[in-house]
């Protein structure tokens, strides 16, 4: 198990689980190929994907996540990756990677508020 999960009311948070592995390559690798087998049990949630914890993330690794974060979207789901020291111009407009935890809960909030709205 490479993966952490957190219900709370609006979303949930999946962690790698960080004892197992030592490299952050192999961390993120072993978390994708988990969450790729599991994300249907996660289509009805909002998705916050916690890297704060891995050192070192490369963002190719950060780009494998792109095609579950647009099939999040797809079914009106929010799809947040939380890691730091990332930059922005090297990620995709659609993929949505911001430093803090709280900044990942700000955005899934607006996102509710504007699907709410129908924006």
């Amino acid at each position: 198990m490479a993966m952490h999960s957190e219900d709370k009311e609006d979303y949930v948070i999946l962690s790698p689980v960080l004892k197992e592995v030592k490299e952050a390559d192999q961390i993120l690798e072993l978390f994708f190929a988990e969450l790729k087998e599991k994300i249907s049990t996660f289509s009805s949630s909002n998705l916050i994907l916690d890297f704060s914890q891995v050192v070192n993330t490369d963002v190719t690794k950060i780009l494998l996540f792109s095609p579950i974060s647009g099939k999040q979207k797809d079914l009106n789901k929010s799809f947040v990756i939380v890691s730091e020291g990332i930059n922005a111009d090297e990620i995709p407009e659609e993929l949505v990677v911001v430093p803090t935890l709280q900044e990942a809960i700000d955005i899934i909030d607006i996102e509710n508020i504007e699907r709410d709205l129908g924006i």
